[in-house]
């Protein structure tokens, strides 16, 4: 029996410099309570499910969503068939009015199907709705801003690269998070055939096997947990593992999410990608020169690895510009092209 999680820390936010310091800052994750019950999309849900989605309607720009359904047996958990060559869940292009409409009208039902609209863009399906449900703090982020929609539903423990703010608008949401060096323990799945996107873990946290996986109790110990209502946003680092749970009859969030890396830099999953081609195949005593020469000059203190060179002549080495790292990525475009 595995014990339950600590909980992640609240913040005390009570003003507009506070919440730029401790996105800025934060390493860790974090809730703020309240942080954005001002929002009229949030006033709209604490008076009903209806007023929340006819006022998500009244922006909609009339593309078709991309929806995720499955059957009642499936108890929301988006996952993989027994063979995972496939999933448990199909795919389906339709509008916004249609899953509000059937989203309220499966809420009475005692094991509906599992209907869920992950990632869709606000200010592209919902033009205009940010003039009064946004957080200024992360304009000069320049975020992604999604909005997350369905009933009740399990998304599998995953991590995204950027940083994220989830802001709890409609419903219930719980995280459970784990740091990133967790990846051994939580029993990744493959990365070429993926749910949406990015590799989940194969653990079910509600009926863990610890038989099949042993290591997932080391994972739960520093696990962390949050619990979500209208208004309360989660903050959480880049690359950090969480699992998501939508507990009501009808659940929204709205997501934040930047990287301070500027686009030129590209992203680090292609450099993974690479060592996966080009490292992991060679011998043993290869690898752990190569992992001496990562952990010299990338992971190590940068200063360190190249002050005893003129900082004209550290090149790459040294601080990458925007003609660095052009020069970089046309190097290593030439050369994969060979």
């Amino acid at each position: 029996m595995l014990s339950a999680p600590a909980n992640i820390p609240i913040l005390a936010i009570d003003r507009p410099e506070q919440l730029t310091q401790a996105l800025l800052h934060s390493e860790t994750p974090w809730v703020a309570r309240g942080l954005i019950s001002r929002w009229p999309l949030v006033q709209a849900a604490q008076r009903s499910d209806l007023d929340a989605l006819q006022y998500l309607n009244g922006f909609y720009a009339q593309k078709p969503v991309t929806a995720f359904l499955g059957e009642a047996d499936i108890n929301g958990r988006f996952f993989y068939n027994d063979a995972m060559d496939g999933f448990n869940f199909i795919q389906l292009q339709t509008s916004l009015n249609q899953i509000t409409d059937k989203l309220l009208a499966l809420r009475s039902e005692e094991k509906p199907p599992c209907l869920y609209v992950g990632s869709t863009s606000i200010d592209t399906w919902l033009p205009g709705m940010r003039q009064s449900n946004d957080l200024d703090q992360l304009a000069p982020l320049s975020p992604l801003v999604s909005l997350w929609l369905g009933n009740r539903s399990r998304i599998a423990a995953h991590f995204d690269y950027p940083r994220n703010l989830a802001c709890c608008v409609l419903g219930k949401r719980r995280f459970t998070v784990f740091p990133p060096e967790q990846v051994a323990n939580l029993y990744i799945g493959p990365w070429d055939l993926t749910p949406a996107g990015q590799p989940i873990s194969l653990v079910d946290f509600h009926n863990p096997d610890l038989k099949q996986f042993p290591r997932f109790k080391d994972a739960w110990a520093a696990a962390q947990v949050a619990d979500l209502s209208p208004g309360d946003v989660l903050y959480m680092p880049g690359m950090w593992w969480h699992q998501v749970e939508s507990t009501a009859a009808i659940n929204g969030l709205v997501n934040y999410w930047w990287s301070e890396s500027p686009a030129i830099y590209g992203n680090p999953n292609d450099a993974f990608n690479h060592a996966l081609l080009s490292i992991k195949s060679l011998p043993e005593a290869q690898k752990a020169a190569w992992r001496a020469f990562f952990d010299h000059y990338i992971f190590a203190d940068a200063q360190n690895a190249t002050a005893h060179i003129p900082l004209a002549q550290q090149g790459r080495l040294g601080e990458i510009d925007d003609i660095g790292a052009r020069r970089l990525r046309a190097d290593l475009q030439n050369r994969l092209k060979r």
